[in-house]
């Protein structure tokens, strides 16, 4: 019987990578297809006779793309936490997985207002090729490179990678819904804090272009779960720093990036 209850966990942990890798799958797929319609639309825009009332994508749908694409994006780099958590689930040491990862899922979405906001204003200035706007999103690309060197970034950095000191501080609450979905909206607050320069980074891009999205996606991971993840974050920061005055000083290198 011992043996069966130390199974349980494990096999319930690897459905449950199942399921977030199915739905990170689901999420790029479908990030891909929304990327593909804005990109179509604002060129539709930008080629018609009423030139001069270009739009934009409305936040609605923005949102709905931004949060596919924080999915596809954070989904393979958080599994590690969400089974941390799920394991004590399964112990029943804890509230139902579903309200720590749902809580997760509110934060990511609520990071789209201001994103959209700055999307908004760049989309189509960078689309027409107008200097200011990739002034600007070079500018975006050096604070983010300076962000991943601030303490405030190592220490977000810090919970995200060592998840089970904050799971141990939290473990009065966590049997309660109440207190597992406050313990995700935190966790979720550090991944915010973790990444939102890379999150920048994507806004920069104008479009929400899926392949900066894929290799935002392969920082976030290696940032929080390899050894040298930390290490990793400082280099980024560092690259980021370059590339970002590197825009700045010729604004035309962004073309080729987005």
């Amino acid at each position: 019987m011992s043996h069966l209850r130390s199974s349980t966990p494990r096999i319930s942990g690897e459905i449950l990578t199942l399921t977030l890798v199915a739905c990170a799958a689901a999420a790029w797929w479908l990030t891909s297809m929304l990327s593909a319609d804005m990109t179509s639309d604002m060129s539709s825009d930008m080629s018609g006779e009423m030139g001069d009332t270009k739009t934009v994508m409305a936040l609605g749908p923005f949102l709905v793309a931004w949060t596919l694409m924080m999915a596809a994006m954070m989904l393979p780099a958080v599994t590690p936490v969400v089974r941390l958590y799920q394991r004590a689930a399964a112990a029943g040491k804890v509230a139902p997985t579903g309200w720590f990862v749902t809580a997760y899922l509110i934060v990511w979405a609520l990071t789209g207002l201001p994103a959209y906001l700055l999307w908004r204003e760049l989309a189509m200035p960078l689309q027409d090729g107008e200097g200011w706007a990739r002034r600007l999103a070079g500018a975006t690309l050096v604070f983010a490179g300076a962000y991943q060197l601030t303490p405030l970034k190592r220490a977000c950095l810090r919970h995200c990678r060592s998840p089970m000191s904050y799971f141990m501080r939290l473990r009065g609450s966590l049997e309660r819904p109440g207190g597992a979905f406050r313990a995700g909206l935190l966790h979720a607050g550090y991944c915010c804090g973790c990444c939102v320069a890379l999150m920048l980074v994507l806004v920069a891009t104008a479009a929400m272009n899926p392949w900066w999205a894929v290799l935002i996606a392969v920082g976030v991971f290696v940032e929080r779960n390899l050894r040298w993840g930390a290490t990793f974050a400082t280099w980024l920061g560092v690259a980021l720093l370059g590339l970002g005055t590197a825009v700045v000083l010729s604004p035309t290198l962004l073309s080729d990036l987005i």
